[in-house]
């Protein structure tokens, strides 16, 4: 039997080094090579909201522990600034793995944080839709899913007196370029 096939338990979460070669195939992170400095959540603006701090996320995939990662909320809470990878000496796009993680959670069936993983899905419709966000369709469908429709009512209402918001999408040059991008990509994702 090949070492990397072991099954381990390690808190009594069953675990084999698939779920780590996953997503180091998803990703194009070499996770191992992570060292556990701490650089990527010292510099993490999230990490005060995550109930897994960043390192630890990476200490978990390196150990193959899904089930507890992709029931997080700090795969959800991740804002993709790439802080993480700017100051990883090891150079580890911890932004890319968290990707991953949300990928798989969602192929998996298994959003911990539902209304983050409905904000993506309606976001990218919409971007797909239009060829750029229309906020207030987007919002429109986004508040319908959650069943969350008058919490920031007035924070809309001003927003739209501003101007901020439009009732109409803006027409773009290549927006059926953009549908093609996504459509493909949501097929590799398969």
């Amino acid at each position: 039997m090949d070492i990397d096939s072991c099954p381990v338990t390690i808190l009594g979460v069953h675990t084999t080094d698939a779920f780590r070669k996953q997503v180091e195939s998803l990703s194009g992170e070499k996770v191992m090579q992570c060292y556990q400095c701490g650089e990527c959540t010292a510099g993490c603006p999230m990490a005060f909201a995550m109930d897994i701090m960043p390192n630890r996320v990476m200490r978990m995939v390196q150990l193959g522990l899904a089930k507890p990662i992709l029931e997080s909320s700090s795969i959800w809470l991740c804002a993709g600034c790439e802080t993480c990878a700017t100051r990883c000496p090891r150079l580890v796009a911890l932004s890319k793995v968290m990707d991953t993680l949300r990928q798989i959670a969602i192929s998996e069936g298994k959003p911990s944080e539902k209304n983050i993983a409905a904000f993506h899905e309606i976001f990218i419709g919409a971007i797909a839709q239009h060829g750029r966000v229309h906020e207030v369709g987007m919002l429109g469908r986004y508040k319908m899913v959650t069943r969350d429709i008058f919490s920031d009512m007035g924070l809309g209402l001003k927003m739209f007196l501003k101007g901020k918001l439009k009732l109409m999408p803006d027409k773009i040059k290549g927006a059926q370029e953009v549908r093609e991008i996504i459509r493909k990509s949501r097929e590799e994702a398969k």
